[in-house]
């Protein structure tokens, strides 16, 4: 490459360069600064606003592990947020003994490994069929969670306070302690889910998502492919899962229903399925556009349509919800990734046309 600072033409003469993550040194110190914004705004923010970042961090990681398991592998998961639930109450089990940094790994471990376990049937059923046996895990994780006492029937389990080198996370540091933990932690498994793609097991993924016999016939194990896929999308979801009960600082049931997974689900569709920044995007839409129902609510009485005594906001939320999803799928189907995209390339030849 003539330039490594500008992307003026196909001058790789290396397979490191072809192969590397970053196209151009720009890409990289672009990345770097955007980082270490990142790091100091929650500086700049009130506790509610950090608050609602911390949501757009777990949930970003929950996506992630979704898109490996639908958006590469084309295995659709209904049930991501009974694996975030695993976690959880893996944690909430782990957590009066062990520190969090071994909680974390440890509860999506435990939910991978049930990932595999869900995973099983994928060896015999697709499409439809696997969403179906998906769904009915989530809906037999919610049963079980409402019926052990090992699990308190499904009622608060309280978490205890974490702490890291000397920093404990209390009342006015704890939204920033755990953002600064669910940041960290989001660039650490962006860094493995990206690098994923670029070795053997990436490049399967994606040959039985396109057509699993043909990949079977070139030497991969379409079976085996599969349960990696749950397994890891699972793992992601399980560690996602133990930071929302170290941040809820309670582990309760209504957190990872059916909702929460169709949740992840349209976040996953609007960011992009299958793409990295669409997993950051997806969460980050679909939140605050939750939050800002209530601005939207506030008008809507102000200008005299909404009913005395009528909660406008729940009421619209769902209506936004559902119209989001259909709106994107009509008329974007790549999600947000694609104008991403296409605001990259066009920064990345400017000031020229092409």
């Amino acid at each position: 490459m003539r330039n490594p600072w500008a992307q003026t033409g196909n001058y790789k003469t290396r397979y490191e360069q072809d192969s590397s993550l970053f196209a151009t040194h720009w890409e990289l110190v672009s990345l770097l600064v955007f980082l270490g914004g990142m790091l100091l705004l929650p500086q700049f923010l009130s506790r509610t606003q950090v608050f609602i970042l911390d949501l757009i961090l777990i949930y970003a990681l929950a996506t992630l592990g979704l898109n490996i398991t639908t958006g590469y592998a084309g295995l659709i998961n209904i049930g991501q947020a009974a694996f975030m639930g695993v976690g959880a109450y893996t944690a909430a089990l782990l957590a009066p003994n062990l520190p969090f940094w071994l909680v974390l790994p440890l509860g999506g471990l435990g939910a991978g490994l049930l990932g595999v376990v869900v995973g099983l049937p994928s060896l015999r059923v697709k499409h439809l069929y696997l969403a179906l046996t998906t769904l009915a895990f989530q809906v037999i994780f919610e049963w079980s969670v409402g019926h052990l006492p090992l699990w308190r029937q499904g009622g608060a389990m309280e978490m205890p306070r974490a702490s890291f080198l000397g920093l404990e996370a209390g009342y006015r540091n704890h939204y920033h302690f755990w953002y600064y933990v669910a940041f960290t932690t989001l660039v650490l498994m962006a860094l493995a889910w990206r690098n994923l793609l670029r070795t053997k097991w990436g490049r399967a993924l994606i040959a039985v998502r396109d057509n699993d016999r043909a990949a079977d016939a070139m030497g991969m194990d379409p079976g085996r492919t599969k349960l990696l896929a749950f397994f890891l999308g699972a793992f992601y979801g399980g560690v996602a899962g133990g930071i929302y009960a170290y941040f809820a600082r309670a582990v309760v049931i209504e957190d990872y229903t059916l909702t929460v997974s169709i949740k992840l689900l349209a976040m996953a569709i609007v960011g992009g399925l299958g793409t990295l920044v669409g997993s950051f995007l997806g969460p980050a839409f679909m939140e605050l556009l939750d939050v800002n129902m209530e601005v939207f609510s506030g008008l809507l009485k102000a200008w005299g349509l909404g009913g005395a005594g009528v909660d406008v906001a729940t009421a619209m939320r769902p209506l936004a919800f559902g119209l989001i999803i259909v709106l994107f799928l009509m008329f974007e189907p790549r999600g947000l990734y694609n104008w991403w995209r296409l605001v990259r390339s066009y920064f990345r030849t400017w000031p020229f046309k092409y």
